[in-house]
């Protein structure tokens, strides 16, 4: 297909200015591109021409999205993420239409890459289906010298910047867009709130968990790392077998009190954009206590995972992508929800008390082996936030998006255009 036939539909995206800048590129093109905004805050990150309000209630959504897919003779759906409610009913669209689907996610391979996929990301992956020996033969012709993973987050402050940005418009708006509801189960006021006191509190932060991590680092006592997630974030919402952060908390806190040595500990380590909606500290200290642990049982407020990484024993945890920093450093990893690294040549399936006692190691070179396939594929160099992440990404994704393969067959097929390396975001 000619470019000058494709005609780009995109819907909500990162806090800031990146999908506004992609569309910006694939004008350039020859592409036509479309964006529907669904508060203020869609509205003044999309400045210009193609913006489409869409101002009427949740329920005429689906009928709404059609007609602009009639109309617009839309050939390319563009999303991030795919299971916000407004996301997964125009994806279904989509699909029955026979509409390419571009997914983008914060990267599987967190900091410096971000995803990019058609048809959905996390549980809906195509990487779900792909096994390690598909991807081994997909790899036999292709020589890549693999970065090492990187020990920082990468442009937290930013991501914060434009979360609490995004968030003040859309509070502002709300008379403007009185029908819009987001997709979490806080409003609007209360999200703005919350990231703006997190970004407030950045430094006061910053030393309670260099003060948390030197102590356990300087314990000299073992320990077991529980990698926490986001509560609200989709891949816990929609992927795992948990409700909500506590159920977890409970089942490894149970099967630790089981099954580890009494000299081990077990610390957590909560999500770097854990903003405080769910009260982690007191159900960790509530829940040590009935299990008969206080004294072993550790919490870290974000921060850097290499440091606490790198003298663990294992990890656990639902499907943080974080996982990915144990598998690459080697270390028993024991995951729980739907999640595109859970092979079993190197994520245990070993019951829980049973993992405490004596992890299995992973297969470190099979692990290698996925992770040089998600580089070659899904993860672009390149970020959201950072004004040099987004040149970065732009350099490789438009082309990917206007190419006819999506990332996996290309390499498969061979069509796949070299990758650019780590440099040009450090």
């Amino acid at each position: 297909m000619r470019q000058t036939e494709r005609h780009f539909l995109f819907l909500q995206g990162p806090h800031g200015p990146w999908f506004h800048n992609l569309a910006a590129l694939l004008r350039r093109a020859g592409a036509q591109v479309w964006r529907v905004g669904f508060n203020l805050g869609d509205r003044v990150f999309w400045p210009g021409q193609g913006y489409i309000a869409f101002k009427g209630r949740q329920d005429a959504w689906p009928d709404t999205c059609a007609d602009l897919m009639t109309r617009h003779r839309i050939t390319d759906l563009v999303v991030y993420g795919d299971t916000r409610p407004i996301h997964a009913q125009a994806v279904a669209l989509a699909r029955a239409r026979g509409i390419t689907v571009h997914v983008f996610e914060e990267g599987y391979l967190r900091p410096y890459w971000v995803t990019y996929e058609r048809g959905g990301a996390n549980g809906h992956s195509r990487l779900m289906q792909l096994t390690v020996p598909q991807m081994q033969d997909a790899l036999a012709q292709v020589d890549l010298d693999l970065p090492d993973t990187p020990a920082t987050w990468g442009d937290m402050r930013q991501h914060m910047f434009w979360g609490a940005l995004y968030h003040g418009c859309v509070a502002l708006g709300l008379r403007a867009y009185a029908n819009f509801r987001p997709h979490r189960t806080l409003t609007v006021g209360q999200e703005f709130q919350l990231y703006l006191k997190r970004f407030l509190l950045m430094p006061l932060h910053r030393l309670e968990r260099r003060l948390a991590t030197r102590r356990i680092r300087r314990s000299g006592f073992p320990y077991h790392l529980v990698i926490l997630q986001l509560e609200h974030d989709a891949s816990f919402r929609d992927h795992s077998p948990f409700a909500t952060m506590a159920e977890f908390l409970e089942v490894v806190m149970a099967g630790f009190a089981k099954g580890a040595a009494r000299h081990h500990h077990l610390v957590f380590k909560a999500h770097p954009l854990e903003d405080g909606r769910v009260p982690l500290a007191r159900d960790i200290r509530r829940l040590a206590a009935r299990h008969g642990l206080a004294g072993r049982v550790h919490f870290v407020r974000g921060g850097k995972l290499a440091e606490l990484l790198n003298d663990a024993r294992s990890a656990v945890t639902v499907n943080s992508t974080a996982g990915q920093q144990a598998l690459w450093r080697g270390l028993p990893l024991r995951s729980f929800g739907a999640a595109v690294y859970a092979k079993p040549e190197f994520v245990s399936s070993q019951p829980l008390d049973v993992f405490f006692a004596a992890p299995e190691r992973p297969d470190t070179r099979a692990y290698r082996d996925y992770r040089h396939f998600l580089l070659e594929t899904s993860q672009v160099v390149g970020g959201f936030y950072s004004s040099r992440g987004r040149r970065a990404l732009l350099r490789q994704v438009a082309d990917m998006m206007l190419a006819p393969d999506d990332p996996y067959q290309a390499l498969q097929s061979g069509t796949a255009a070299p990758r650019q390396q780590l440099r040009l975001v450090r």
